[in-house]
């Protein structure tokens, strides 16, 4: 079982994306930082936003790159690398059309799923790494995708969203001491109270 050394959150920089479905990974790693008194400080040489503290006794590692998403590999990777840090000691937490807003997977492996954060990391990196897929969900056409994302959730969305996240932290233990299967069941066993 690895330990977690490294939780990336994927995001847009910038007040204007603050609030918006692509800044998921962005949130999630902002509620850890919060719980564990993390601070997040510009980091020049892995163009992001950088912190490290103990998380349940493990030493951990937090990043949101700076760089806009479809350059998320500018950041994440020279960290990894710099770090010795490996696939499998890797989170990266993302906003992910495919499953619903209030709904949350943890997996590992496979391919970007046409995320481009993920997609400018796997070249580099590979693809044995942890996603947190956040669901956002797909405004039903891919026309409209690229306005979905960088909206700001519904109110509704917003709440279930936020629910799912705390889901996410009830599992951040497990994660981060590397019972990934336990993690993953609780995880993506999650449904909304009312659903």
């Amino acid at each position: 079982m690895s330990q977690l050394k490294l939780i990336v959150g994927l995001g847009n920089p910038g007040q204007q994306y603050v609030e918006t479905r692509h800044n998921a990974g962005f949130w999630f790693v902002a509620l850890i930082a919060d719980q564990f008194n993390i601070e997040l400080a510009a980091d020049k040489k892995f163009n992001g936003l950088t912190g490290r503290g103990r998380i349940f006794d493990t030493d951990v590692r937090l990043l949101l790159p700076m760089t806009f998403m479809n350059k998320s590999g500018q950041s994440v990777v020279p960290m990894a690398k710099y770090y010795d840090i490996k696939p499998q000691e890797l989170l990266i937490a993302h906003d992910e059309l495919d499953i619903p807003a209030g709904s949350i997977k943890l997996k590992t492996g496979g391919g970007h799923g046409g995320h481009n954060g993920l997609r400018d990391i796997t070249p580099h990196l590979g693809n044995d790494f942890h996603r947190l897929r956040i669901g956002i969900g797909h405004p039903g056409h891919k026309s409209k995708v690229s306005g979905h994302v960088l909206s700001k959730p519904s109110p509704d969305d917003q709440i279930a969203i936020e629910a799912a996240l705390e889901a996410a932290m009830d599992s951040l233990k497990l994660m981060v001491t590397g019972d990934i299967e336990k993690a993953r069941s609780q995880i993506n066993g999650f449904k909304l109270p009312n659903n």
